[in-house]
């Protein structure tokens, strides 16, 4: 029996990594997930790429024994910002970056490893639970989760001494702690795909985006046009993982989910629009590129608490900061985040000791990663900030103005604060 037992609503890598680093400070975990099974990989086609930083992969070596990095990962060295003029489909340079040490991975591999990887004898996953709510009563210790079997349909309590509220950026748990807030939406949305050449690679579809990309495999690369952009980078085992971001009013959702349907009508649209605004080999790869599908870019301002009831509650990864996804923070934050956790929950026998300090140690950094995040996306795509009445505009820029889009104007950017013992 560990020190005490975390529930972990949200088996997402989030979720995973907090079992992980829960079980490490010697706790036990369970992960109530609504979802069947694990991602099955990144041949799967659960999720699509992933920029890890530095800091999160020395994190994710220390849960996941034997992690080749050159298998899972291929390297970002290069941030790369680039101009398109879409009426003569040239390119030209804005702002270089060639110490930027990130790593490209896929979400499907990356959660497949993360779950091979659990401790068995600590850790137990409830997949095929959704979660429905929690008690956590003032005059009783611990919390209990209710969760409904979707198999059975038959309703379960899971008991514990701490609820990590890790169930995405539409939480529910936050709902509970604060009603009134409301996810922010950024002003555009984001065509996304993944491009599978294996067995392609001397296509003209490859062949082409490897001439106009001639740095992928190494190099993040970032194309702006007129008051939009596109994002482009290899992923490991022969797939390309590109976004195109498209200003527009909020599109209407059902449901809790952010990504909305694409119908064949819209799929077309889009693929004729990419023809007008990028080079042909990016518009050929768009076109070609199977399944594509539209994600709702929303943030929320930063909460004003991480750690609720008395300390029995945290919240993680996007439950914690709903973020836009300029600055490759998403996934390197619920990582940091989990890490942080499990080294206050190691160091304090109290948990609202643990709790107060994953908060102090966190809120902070990720309160000025979502903020910064929330100015580079508005800036990308050529809209206000600041109070400014005009836009970015990529055809007038100057160099100065340029080295703005750098990933590196990040905060902790060169990593961020972890609470273990070396930081104290």
């Amino acid at each position: 029996m560990g020190k005490g037992v975390a529930v972990v609503v949200g088996g997402s890598v989030a979720g995973l990594a907090c079992a992980h680093a829960a079980a490490a400070a010697g706790w036990d975990a369970v992960v109530l997930e609504k979802a069947a099974a694990p991602a099955a990989g990144a041949g799967g086609g659960t999720g699509a790429g992933l920029g890890l930083d530095a800091q999160s992969m020395e994190t994710l070596a220390r849960w996941i024994p034997g992690w080749g990095l050159d298998d899972a990962t291929l390297p970002l060295a290069v941030d790369l910002n680039r101009a398109t003029d879409s009426e003569t489909k040239a390119a030209r340079t804005l702002a270089r970056d060639d110490g930027f040490n990130f790593r490209a991975a896929h979400w499907g591999d990356l959660h497949r490893r993360l779950h091979e990887a659990l401790p068995a004898a600590a850790v137990t996953v409830l997949w095929g639970h959704q979660f429905l709510s929690f008690e956590a009563p003032d005059d009783k210790p611990g919390v209990v989760a209710t969760a409904r079997v979707l198999r059975t349909g038959e309703t379960v309590e899971v008991a514990g001494d701490l609820l990590v509220a890790a169930d995405g950026s539409t939480s529910s748990i936050r709902r509970r702690f604060l009603p009134d807030l409301k996810l922010r939406y950024s002003g555009y949305c984001a065509w996304r795909g993944v491009f599978d050449f294996t067995g392609k690679e001397s296509s003209e579809t490859v062949t082409g985006i490897r001439t106009a990309y001639p740095e992928l495999g190494n190099c993040l690369y970032f194309d702006l046009a007129y008051k939009t952009h596109a994002v482009l980078y290899e992923l490991p085992r022969s797939r390309l993982n590109w976004l195109w971001y498209i200003n527009g009013p909020e599109p209407e959702l059902t449901g809790s989910s952010v990504t909305l349907e694409a119908t064949d009508a819209m799929v077309s649209r889009m693929r004729d629009e990419a023809g007008r605004v990028w080079c042909p080999e990016l518009a050929r790869l768009i076109k070609n590129t199977e399944r594509p599908f539209v994600n709702v870019i929303y943030d929320a301002d930063p909460l004003p608490r991480l750690a609720w009831a008395g300390g029995r509650v945290v919240l993680v990864g996007d439950a914690a900061h709903p973020t836009t996804p300029h600055g490759l923070r998403s996934t390197n934050m619920s990582v940091m985040d989990a890490r942080v956790l499990g080294a206050c929950l190691a160091r304090w026998d109290r948990l609202p000791r643990a709790t107060a300090e994953y908060e102090t140690a966190r809120r902070p950094v990720v309160a000025a990663q979502v903020v910064h995040a929330r100015r580079l996306g508005r800036v990308k795509q050529g809209l206000p900030v600041d109070g400014e009445a005009q836009g970015f505009d990529v055809r007038t820029v100057t160099v100065d103005e340029a080295m703005q889009l750098r990933q590196r104007t990040m905060p902790f950017f060169d990593g961020a604060p972890t609470a273990d013992a070396s930081d104290l």
